[in-house]
């Protein structure tokens, strides 16, 4: 998988419940015909901006580390 396919992969078992896309309120049955957008508009539900509590960019290649001190919960600390 290349560098930026993982950046956007939204698919990831770890990824924040918190991560949001607009992907997620299309309603509508993807179509295999039609190439991913990775479009790359993400948020966090905590902070409302493409920035996390801890500063970081929200998309998915971050929001997927549970290492990652607000992961799952919002808070730093």
């Amino acid at each position: 998988m290349s560098r930026e396919s993982e950046r956007f992969n939204t698919k990831h078992p770890n990824l924040c419940s918190h991560l949001r896309w607009k992907g997620q309120f299309i309603l509508a049955e993807p179509d295999p015909t039609v190439p991913a957008s990775n479009d790359g508009l993400f948020w966090c539900l905590h902070t409302q901006t493409c920035i996390g509590p801890d500063g970081e960019l929200a998309e998915p290649g971050n929001c997927s580390s549970k290492d990652r001190a607000c992961h799952g919960t919002g808070k730093c600390g």
